[in-house]
């Protein structure tokens, strides 16, 4: 988005926010290494990264390989129909309209304050279709008819302090039910070693889509790393010719893990 510039207040200090219900400060500091991109902090942990003239530019590894799913699982261009659930500084919702203009999206958060610290310091590109709702992610999926979207994003918790509510198979179910024929449900899990909780997620997400792949850097599947996986739901046997191309797409060293990897992954330490 050109012409827009988010710079220091006139004290000098980076825009601020006090989160009330949750006591932490969100924070929106200029990007040092990337002119017209910005970082979303709360209490102290950065959380999102957009970059305010070049929102096809994704920087966190795991958003760049929900982005790839995002690329490639409908022809490219095309519009298409997003459901958000977490919108942090609505990094992906800016990523969909620079690559697929005129997509209808909505995106979901519970914090109010926050949802509105960053629309008015970061605000959405110009003919961006994206809905808000301020809601918890579970209570809003009652909002839509079964397969209103053709791509359902949760990106809400990081290992196995997540709501409970958000983690079970009843929410799995929902979520896949809200998935278009041909659509896909792309899950961020964050988890460190050895990778229980993450491992719990896909056997969740097995048991609710036809079938499921996890995207991540090489060095996690083995459960010696922390980070953040992606699955993906699909509903239907995974496409092998995917596979490939979003390995190659990176970021690197990625590695795409199904069917019986996967099942070896899953099946792991509980």
């Amino acid at each position: 988005m050109k012409g827009v510039e988010l710079g220091a207040d006139e004290d000098g200090a980076v825009p601020t926010l006090h989160l009330a219900d949750i006591g932490q400060l969100a924070e929106i500091d200029e990007d040092s290494f990337t002119e017209g991109a910005y970082i979303l902090s709360i209490g102290g942990a950065q959380q999102s990264h957009v970059d305010l003239g070049n929102p096809g530019h994704v920087f966190y590894e795991y958003l760049r390989r929900i982005a790839n799913v995002l690329d490639i699982f409908k022809p490219a261009g095309k519009p298409i129909r997003v459901l958000h659930l977490g919108a942090g500084a609505l990094t992906l919702a800016r990523y969909v309209q620079a690559t697929r203009p005129g997509s209808e999206q909505v995106a979901v958060e519970l914090e109010r304050e926050l949802l509105d610290f960053v629309l008015e310091h970061l605000p959405l590109p110009a003919g961006t279709r994206c809905s808000l709702v301020i809601e918890d992610a579970r209570a809003a999926l009652d909002r839509f008819e079964p397969g209103s979207f053709d791509a359902v994003v949760l990106d809400v918790f990081a290992g196995d302090d997540a709501p409970v509510h958000l983690t079970d198979q009843a929410f799995y179910q929902a979520l896949t039910s809200l998935a278009a024929p041909g659509g896909v449900v792309l899950v961020n899990v964050g988890d460190d070693p050895p990778l229980t909780f993450a491992r719990a997620q896909v056997r969740r997400l097995q048991e609710a889509a036809d079938d499921v792949a996890v995207l991540a850097d090489a060095g996690m599947i083995g459960g010696q790393l922390a980070g953040n996986i992606v699955l993906v739901g699909t509903d239907s046997v995974w496409p092998a010719e995917w596979s490939a191309p979003l390995v190659a797409a990176g970021p690197h060293p990625g590695v795409v893990v199904t069917g019986s990897d996967l099942f070896t992954f899953s099946s792991g330490p509980q």
